[in-house]
């Protein structure tokens, strides 16, 4: 709760506080502080308790951090149920950019699966760009957009 709070802070809100009420109702002061905040916890649960009961038995182990999206994502994507640790473990991404920046230099990738792409009979096409055979003294075709 008060992460952000340094050493000198603190010192200073508790000679603030000796200052404004004084050291014989500071310690008053501290348990009233107490008795309200453990007040409102209280409060707290018995609403969470409530709303638990009148929600019925299917939602039983439902906790209200789940209506944070970030922990509800979190919770829905470490599920299980979806496949998608699979999916993850599954995924290598060091080699699909290996095979992506071996295509962008027009070299061949190491890798069984791109042998396999090459082929026309796998269904797919080969989307590298290879170097048309020019003769040596020939000049390249002028393109007027790309200047």
């Amino acid at each position: 709760m008060f992460n952000d709070i340094g050493p000198l802070e603190l010192v200073t809100l508790v000679v603030l506080a000796v200052l404004v009420f004084g050291p014989d109702k500071l310690p008053k002061m501290i348990q009233d502080v107490t008795r309200t905040i453990r007040k409102i916890r209280e409060f707290s649960e018995s609403a969470k308790d409530d709303i638990r009961s009148e929600l019925g038995p299917e939602f039983k182990d439902f906790e209200f951090e789940d209506l944070n999206p970030k922990t509800f994502i979190r919770k829905q994507l470490d599920n299980d149920d979806l496949g998608l640790k699979e999916i993850r473990n599954g995924f290598d991404l060091k080699k699909e950019m290996a095979e992506v920046t071996d295509a962008v230099h027009g070299r061949e990738s190491e890798t069984p699966s791109s042998s396999s792409s090459s082929s026309s009979s796998s269904g797919s096409v080969d989307m590298t760009k290879k170097p048309e055979k020019t003769d040596p003294d020939e000049r390249p075709p002028f393109d007027a957009d790309a200047t």
